[in-house]
């Protein structure tokens, strides 16, 4: 018998078992990424419920802070109404959960760049702290801008129709789902900036990827706009020109970090 005949029942022999352990590897690999899952998701919900119960044992001072831009601009007091009888209690747990989820978005937000880390090179994670940092900073001066800026802008142009024939009265439900979107709408883009100087940090995009898809930006700014405000071309304009304001910064930014992503900073 040849050596190659000799050798060849061992590899046969061998290749079954290979591809076992190959096999349970991976298994091995997946349980453990999505017990990983699993513990983040937890963590998550964890801070979620922290956020809240926090925000709503101070719910009365939440409320009357939310309220202000709501009935500074109205007349007979600033007072609004409600036809449903628990709306009064859902309100303040609504506002808590909007409350809660602020205070716990530095939670949420390293919970999920621990699931994307495994993804990203050794330069994107050694940002994380400063990815987290900067995005908790920015989405609370998006949502303060939405709260002390837009919203009341907004929402005084749309109680400015009162007359001697008609009153605005409207019910506090209604007038605070729109109010939670602006909020949430104007911090969410306000992380823009600090998600394209990640981008462009890591270079994944850079400035001229930006400008060519300007049009689309634009577009998507005037379709954030159209949902988040009522049906005119005034609301839509209000939150559509800061958006693409924000895109001109973008680029700008991007633009500026370039060049320490070429001389690999």
């Amino acid at each position: 018998m040849s050596v190659d005949e000799a050798a060849a029942p061992l590899t046969a022999r061998e290749s079954p078992d290979d591809e076992a352990i190959d096999d349970g590897l991976g298994r091995r690999s997946l349980l453990a990424r999505l017990d990983d899952l699993r513990r983040r998701l937890i963590r998550i919900a964890a801070a979620l419920a922290v956020g809240f119960l926090t925000a709503f044992a101070f719910v009365e001072q939440i409320f009357f802070f939310v309220m202000h831009p709501l009935a500074s601009v109205l007349p007979e007091g600033g007072r609004m109404i409600y036809t449903q009888t628990t709306t009064g209690f859902t309100l303040r747990l609504r506002m808590a959960a909007l409350v809660g989820g602020v205070l716990a978005s530095p939670a949420v937000l390293w919970q999920l760049w621990g699931l994307a880390a495994p993804a990203l090179s050794r330069r994107a994670r050694r940002l994380a702290i400063l990815f987290v940092l900067a995005a908790t900073l920015l989405f609370l001066a998006g949502a303060g801008f939405g709260h002390f800026v837009a919203f009341p802008w907004l929402w005084g142009f749309l109680a400015s129709f009162t007359t001697g024939y008609v009153r605005f009265l409207p019910e506090i439900a209604p007038a605070f789902s729109l109010y939670a979107k602006v909020v949430i709408a104007c911090g969410l883009v306000f992380e823009w900036p600090g998600v394209v100087f990640f981008l462009a940090r890591t270079g994944v995009v850079t400035h001229r990827t930006l400008i060519a898809h300007t049009r689309y930006a634009v577009l998507a700014a005037f379709v954030v706009g159209a949902v988040v405000t009522p049906p005119d071309p005034v609301s839509l304009l209000v939150v559509a020109g800061p958006l693409i304001a924000l895109y001109g910064m973008a680029i700008a930014i991007a633009w500026l970090v370039e060049p320490r992503v070429g001389r690999g900073a």
